[in-house]
């Protein structure tokens, strides 16, 4: 699966016209294979859909410094990372001191319709999964090659999962299925039906024999668990997209994955975002679904690259290189963007113990023998509040880095400079972050409950933080703050609270407002269509507020 650029002798035969166009998918070039012709044997089907999978990760055919859609910086064009940057850098715990206008856009919530490198990666790139996922299924319907029916699951998910993505963040996109090629322009069918419609695939899949269980498939293949996770994750968000709260659905899916047993946590939280965190068996049986990446095979400036270059500077990289007891001279990261940051109120969420701000000081700024592991933050040189476009302020990361498990540092000199950390989409602790959290709901709002709190305690116990005797929601959604902070969930958690547009909850430059203190206007809680769509296929209609 790390090898999915060799699949180009397959790419010729789709087509992308503007994210989903007619969904005709016939060769513009006379001598190029039509799917009929390529679609031969198992073998075939399999590297189409290893094509669907490379679909969440790879940005070009075989050039990570092209992108193959209408995005000029082609690490910007991953799907990946402005998946995080929609989800994390429009919140509290995600800033960045670089001008470039998507940036800009995201953490002053100031975007518009008009097209932005995020929202432009993220539709088209989603869009596409969902237009090859549908081919695959087409072009396997009427197939009775053994074992095909397994494969059209996985297809079937990631196509669920895509349309997830897309009803989360863009609310009411375009839908279409495999009968769809060829035909008509595809039309909206409105998020409540959409959310309907991906229950109701999930749900048969779930029920189903067809899609794969661990052990099945090799990793980083979906299973039967990850369909469950995102009905879990789906659920707990359903009052957001359906207007109807569904708790007891949510707690019961999460539920399953962790009884299941096929699971665990990882005993060194640190380890799950280590460059060998999927070879690493500790770390990978926490994992539900990821997607792969490999300083190779799958090269890319985005996935878990940005994380790597763009939190620390060159300096500060040679301290904490130093303070984790790695070889003088030896750097962290290997290449330093320093851009990323993290506001102290954000970091906050965090029990650290002792912690300082010294003009000149360098080193971590905390006790971290005595502090949450989950802190992987340093704000040596830096002052305490949060400006933009200055390098030395706020907190910086850790949480990506050049290591590994056995305490081996990636060298720029000797090794690849991208990354090979797999970025987990579902892993184990979000299961016992969504229980914890529908048990407390359907508790009015707290809860003692014995399993809740056992989740929680083995959550805070793994990073040396004491649980108390009950929890309610505002502490399970600080706990998923911390626990979950840049995988992608903090926009949706704010929105399922009611914080993301009230001005009771503010961030720094929340709305373009150094304080934060203000109400975001509340279409805010999608992003626009894209206009080239909305121009190309006149059945769509654009957001409220657009």
């Amino acid at each position: 699966m790390k090898n999915i650029r060799h699949l180009a002798c397959l790419i010729m035969f789709f087509a992308c016209c503007s994210c989903i166009g007619d969904l005709d998918t016939l060769p513009l070039n006379e001598t190029d294979k039509t799917a009929q012709q390529v679609y031969q044997t198992k073998e075939d089907f399999e590297k189409g859909l290893a094509y669907v999978y490379g679909s969440f990760s790879l940005v070009s055919q075989n050039n990570p410094h092209v992108s193959d859609i209408a995005v000029g910086d082609a690490g910007q064009s991953d799907l990946i990372r402005q998946f995080v940057m929609l989800n994390e850098m429009s919140a509290d715990g995600l800033k960045c001191i670089w001008g470039d206008s998507y940036i800009t856009d995201l953490q002053n919530n100031s975007w518009s319709s008009t097209p932005n490198s995020a929202i432009t990666a993220v539709y088209t790139r989603t869009m596409m999964i969902i237009t090859r996922a549908n081919e695959f299924l087409l072009q396997s319907s009427q197939t009775s090659i053994e074992g095909i029916q397994g494969l059209r699951a996985e297809a079937r998910f990631l196509r669920a999962l895509a349309y997830y993505i897309m009803m989360d963040l863009f609310g009411n996109p375009p839908f279409a299925l495999e009968n769809n090629i060829g035909g008509e322009m595809p039309s909206q069918i409105g998020r409540e039906a959409l959310f309907n419609w991906i229950e109701k695939e999930l749900k048969e899949l779930h029920d189903g024999t067809e899609m794969p269980e661990i052990g099945d498939v090799p990793y980083p293949r979906a299973t039967k668990g990850a369909v469950s996770a995102l009905l879990a994750r789906m659920y707990l968000n359903a009052e957001t997209y359906t207007g109807t709260p569904r708790w007891k659905e949510a707690r019961n899916y999460a539920s399953e994955v962790i009884s299941s047993g096929k699971y665990s946590l990882c005993t060194n939280y640190e380890h799950l975002f280590l460059q060998d965190n999927t070879e690493n068996e500790d770390a990978r049986k926490e994992f539900i679904f990821a997607i792969a990446y490999d300083g190779l095979k799958t090269q890319t400036w985005g996935g878990t690259s940005h994380f790597l270059s763009a939190c620390l500077d060159y300096q500060g990289s040679l301290d904490i290189a130093r303070l984790l007891g790695y070889p003088e001279g030896s750097l962290i990261t290997r290449d330093s963007w320093n851009g990323y940051h993290v506001p102290d109120e954000y970091v906050a969420f965090f029990e650290l113990s002792d912690i300082t701000w010294e003009e000149g000081r360098t080193g971590f700024g905390y006790n971290r023998e005595t502090s949450d592991r989950r802190a992987l933050f340093y704000n040596g040189g830096c002052t305490k509040e949060y400006e933009v476009k200055n390098a030395s302020t706020g907190w910086r990361c850790w949480k990506y880095t050049s290591r590994d498990s056995q305490g081996k540092l990636y060298s720029r000199q000797e090794d690849p400079m991208l990354s090979s950390a797999d970025f987990a989409l579902f892993r184990l602790a979000e299961m016992y972050l969504i229980y914890a959290e529908a048990q407390a709901r359907i508790d009015g709002g707290k809860t003692s409950d014995p399993l809740a709190i056992q989740y929680i305690q083995k959550l805070r116990s793994r990073t040396g933080v004491s649980t108390p005797s009950y929890i309610d929601t505002e502490f399970i959604l600080k706990e998923r703050a911390r626990e979950l902070m840049w995988e992608g969930h903090r926009r949706t958690d704010l929105i399922r609270y009611g914080y993301y547009t009230s001005r009771n909850f503010p961030w720094p430059y929340k709305g373009g407002i150094p304080d934060g203190k203000v109400e975001l206007d509340t279409y805010r809680t999608v992003y626009p269509i894209l206009e080239s769509e909305l121009n190309e296929n006149l059945n769509l209609v654009q957001n409220e507020g657009y």
